[in-house]
């Protein structure tokens, strides 16, 4: 074959067309698809790519992640991290953001490195951080600092979106009502991972369906904290320090894992379903309530033809005073009141010697209630007195 001339090449280059750069090859692809593959890397990696052409210059701006700091890359600090963030806020104005990206802790929206950050310098700067990424109608909000050796503190006013669907938390001191979403109407799942909620009274949402509270995360000491999260469908707590919560009513709940330290309680409330099967075959694994004084159980602890349930949680409560029976009624509703104490003179060694109130609330005088009372009989528990509501 004849040598190429030239000439030839020339004419063979044309018809192929014109080289294109990388750069330029995925210039080409649609502007939002290159706003989301934008959100995926770190932020200063964003600003750079302005120097990639014209159409570079601005696209960074509406980037559909925001991501500060990561594993890779260390966040600068100090000051310098304050005015490269203050900076890039500005310039993004309201810009949207769908998602902040996490792979795992190390790269979460905001990832902090020097410890010196939460020593309350730059808080304020940090706390409009994520006010910014709210404003910013984002879906999916990380926020943690993971190698910090304190906890950071967020500001306890609560988020307002009717765009963020998740949340996650890792590392922080949450306070006062920043856990209250009565504001945020379409978020469903909400994970607090190695967080001190010591000053938290409640965590509220109507919306929620997922809640989880793990790692060595630390509750309020001082007072019981409420859950008040109506459809709810999956929770998961795994707490090392603090006192029990207060969960409120939450008929939609599918599935739960709950492992915190609840022997210590003087006060209690336990109330399930009847179908919880898994519930009653797990009692095998109940702890001795060694401090628990005032106990109230529904229905659920008295099944029909089974009351190994009650059986088993008052062996378990050594100090018990106040036994509580609340069965197929709501509290105050009830039309039937009976009232017992046990005979002092043939205690059985089943209950409580401190035990002195045996109380039942219930709707009817029917079999379920007979069948209670005639269990109670063999505990010796006798001196009933009756009240009917009318």
């Amino acid at each position: 074959m004849a040598p190429l001339t030239r000439q030839r090449k020339k004419a063979l280059a044309a018809a192929a067309g014109p080289s294109i750069a990388p750069a330029d090859r995925l210039g080409a692809l649609p502007d939002d698809a290159l706003r989301r593959i934008l959100g995926f890397l770190p932020a200063k990696d964003v600003v750079r790519t302005c120097v990639l052409g014209r159409h570079w210059r601005h696209l960074w701006k509406s980037a559909s992640g925001l991501r500060i700091g990561s594993a890779e890359e260390p966040a600068a600090c100090g000051d310098k991290l304050m005015e490269f963030v203050g900076s890039l806020l500005q310039a993004r104005g309201g810009s949207p953001l769908e998602t902040t990206p996490k792979l795992n802790h190390e790269t979460n929206l905001l990832n902090l490195i020097n410890p010196s950050l939460v020593n309350g310098y730059y808080e304020p700067d940090i706390n409009r951080w994520i006010r910014h990424a709210v404003m910013c109608h984002v879906r999916v909000l990380f926020l943690g600092f993971s190698r910090t050796l304190h906890w950071f503190e967020v500001v306890s006013l609560p988020l307002v979106s009717q765009h963020l669907a998740r949340l996650v938390l890792f590392m922080l001191e949450l306070n006062g009502n920043f856990l209250d979403f009565s504001s945020c109407s379409v978020l469903e799942q909400l994970e607090i991972d190695h967080c001190r909620l010591q000053s938290v009274n409640r965590i509220s949402s109507q919306s929620l369906k997922s809640l989880s509270i793990i790692g060595f995360s630390v509750l309020a000491c001082s007072f019981h904290t409420q859950i008040r999260s109506p459809n709810l469908i999956s929770l998961h707590m795994e707490c090392i320090t603090g006192r029990a919560p207060v969960l409120e009513r939450m008929p939609s709940l599918v599935e739960a894992v709950v492992d915190i330290n609840l022997s210590q309680a003087k006060k209690l409330v336990l109330s399930a379903n009847i179908e919880m099967i898994i519930f009653r075959r797990d009692l095998i694994w109940c702890p001795i309530f060694s401090n628990l004084k005032t106990l109230l159980l529904n229905e659920y602890w008295c099944v029909p033809g089974d009351l190994s349930a009650l059986a088993c949680i008052l062996e378990h409560s050594p100090v018990l005073e106040k036994l509580t029976l609340q069965l197929f009624c709501e509290g105050s509703k009830s039309k039937v009141q009976i009232k017992g104490s046990p005979d002092p003179a043939k205690r059985s060694t089943a209950i409580s010697e401190h035990l002195k109130i045996v109380e039942i609330k219930c709707e009817v005088l029917d079999q379920k209630i007979q069948n209670v009372l005639e269990f109670l009989s063999k505990l010796n528990i006798h001196s009933y007195s009756l009240h009917f509501e009318e």
